[in-house]
C-alpha cells in the first residue's frame, strides 16, 4: 500500500503512557471470557462485559512513551488509512444525501478507559459506540504478524477499516437495531447476529479498499494480505488453533471462508446495499 508521505487524519488521540485507574474488569473466568469473545475484532466492549467484577488496574507510567521506530511507522499508517476512510466515507454518505461524522481513533498501551468500559490489549481492536472512537495497542499488529500470520500493510488497513465500518453501523443505526434484536433471543440466536454485523464491518473494509484502489493506493499483492488477515481471524482459525473443536453455534464474527468472501463483496461492490448481510437468508 502507497501510504508514505500522504495525508494522515487528526483525529488521532495518543493516550500511549497514560494511566488507567479503576476500571471494569474481571479475574478468572471473566477475564478468559472477554479475552475470547472480544476478539479480535469489533463486538461492542459493553456486551461482553455485562457482569464482569470492578477492580483496580493500573496501567503506564505517566510518562511521555517513547515508541519504536516500528511503532512510529505503524502510527504514521494508521493516521493515513484514518484520512483514507474519511475521504471514502465522506463520499458515499453524500451520495446517501447525508453527513458522514469522522470517528476518532484512540492509540493505547496495555488498558484503556472508554466510553464502553475497561478495556485491556489482549481484547485487540474494538470500537465503542458510546464515543465514536476506536481503540488499538499497537501490538497488536506485531500479534497479527508473528502468531496469526497476517502481517503487511494492508493487513494492518484492512483492521482499521474493519473497526471504521462498525462506526459506519453505528451512524446507520445497524448496531443499535441488532443490539436491541439480541435481548429478544438466545444465545445462539445471539450469536448469529452478531456474525451478520461482522460480516457486514468486513464488507465495509471491502469497500473502502474498492476506493483506496480507485486512488491508485494498492499495490500488487495488497488484496491478498486482506484476504490473508481475513481468514486468519475466523472464529473457525482461531478455534483450531487454539487446539478447541470448531463449534459453528459459537461463532460471533464468521468463518474465515465467510469474512473472506464478504470482504470480496465490498471490494466489488458499488455502495452499502450490496453489504446488507441481514437480508441474506444465508450468510
Amino acid at each position: 500500500m502507497r501510504w508514505q508521505g500522504r495525508r494522515q487524519s487528526g483525529n488521532i488521540e495518543d493516550r500511549r503512557g497514560m494511566r488507567v485507574g479503576r476500571g471494569v474488569v474481571g479475574g478468572g473466568i471473566g477475564t478468559v471470557a472477554l479475552v475470547l469473545l472480544a476478539m479480535y475484532f469489533g463486538i461492542d466492549p459493553r456486551v461482553v462485559m455485562q457482569g464482569v467484577g470492578t477492580t483496580q488496574v493500573e496501567s503506564g507510567t505517566g510518562e511521555p512513551y517513547a515508541e519504536s521506530a516500528t511503532e512510529a511507522e505503524w502510527r504514521e499508517q494508521v493516521a493515513v488509512v484514518l484520512a483514507d476512510t474519511e475521504d471514502a466515507w465522506g463520499a458515499v454518505f453524500r451520495e446517501m444525501r447525508g453527513e458522514y461524522r469522522q470517528p476518532k481513533l484512540v492509540l493505547f498501551s496495555g488498558a484503556v478507559d472508554s466510553g464502553c468500559g475497561f478495556a485491556e490489549a489482549a481484547m485487540g481492536p474494538f470500537y465503542c459506540s458510546a464515543d465514536e472512537r476506536v481503540f488499538i495497542d499497537l501490538s497488536f499488529f506485531a500479534e497479527l504478524d508473528t502468531r496469526l500470520g497476517a502481517g503487511g500493510d494492508f493487513a494492518r488497513a484492512y483492521v482499521i477499516a474493519h473497526e471504521v465500518g462498525h462506526h459506519v453501523q453505528n451512524l446507520l443505526g445497524t448496531s443499535r437495531r441488532v443490539h436491541e434484536m439480541r435481548g429478544r433471543v438466545g444465545e445462539v440466536e445471539g450469536n448469529q447476529l452478531s456474525v451478520r454485523l461482522e460480516l457486514q464491518a468486513d464488507c465495509y473494509a471491502g469497500l473502502w479498499a474498492r476506493h483506496a484502489e480507485a486512488a491508485g493506493v494498492l499495490e500488487p499483492g495488497d488484496a491478498e494480505e486482506a484476504l490473508n488477515a481475513a481468514s486468519a481471524i475466523g472464529d473457525d482459525t482461531l478455534q483450531r488453533n487454539a487446539g478447541r473443536a470448531v463449534v459453528p453455534d459459537s461463532f460471533t464474527h464468521g468463518s474465515a471462508e465467510q469474512r473472506v468472501r464478504w470482504f470480496r463483496r465490498g471490494f466489488a461492490a458499488d455502495g452499502t446495499p450490496a453489504c446488507d448481510t441481514f437480508a441474506e437468508a444465508d450468510v
